[in-house]
């Protein structure tokens, strides 16, 4: 069974202890795969610096596999930024990052670890509402509290 809805999403990162604030409010094709798991796919604003949007040509997919239990959370840049999250409940999950092709080490990741302190997921059938609290660590170090919020609008 696999149907699709193009739905409003409102997506936002914010630290807890760190000045990091993002939302990206746009529409996306949320997928059912079974009764508890969905995919969730948007296309994300392109990455700016200070002076200049970089490679905005190039599209960058967010995607999300979603279940009440663990999220995934996968930012695809064709040569730009790209990550991964793994986040599940009381579970140290893997998060990677991968810098641009002119970086000094080209697709070699870099590894953290977040420690996922709640995962919220709210709305039936559809989902409505996802919530991460996180942690973000480099070996012992912490990096930030984090929370993922994800609005969907049926």
């Amino acid at each position: 069974m696999l149907t699709h809805h193009r739905k409003p999403v409102c997506l936002s990162l914010i630290s807890t202890d760190l000045p990091l604030w993002s939302v990206v409010e746009t529409a996306a094709t949320l997928y059912q795969k079974d009764r508890d798991r969905f995919h969730l796919l948007l296309t994300a604003p392109p990455v700016t610096n200070s002076k200049e949007v970089l490679n905005p040509s190039s599209p960058r997919v967010l995607w999300l596999e979603i279940s009440p239990y663990r999220v995934t959370m996968t930012m695809q840049g064709n040569a730009q930024l790209s990550y991964r999250h793994f986040w599940e409940r009381g579970v140290y999950g893997i998060t990677r990052y991968w810098l641009p092709n002119e970086s000094l080490q080209p697709n070699q990741p870099i590894r953290l670890r977040n420690f996922t302190a709640n995962l919220t997921l709210n709305g039936h059938p559809l989902p409505e509402h996802l919530r991460v609290e996180y942690e973000l660590w480099a070996g012992k170090v912490q990096l930030g509290c984090y929370i993922l919020n994800l609005e969907i609008h049926h």
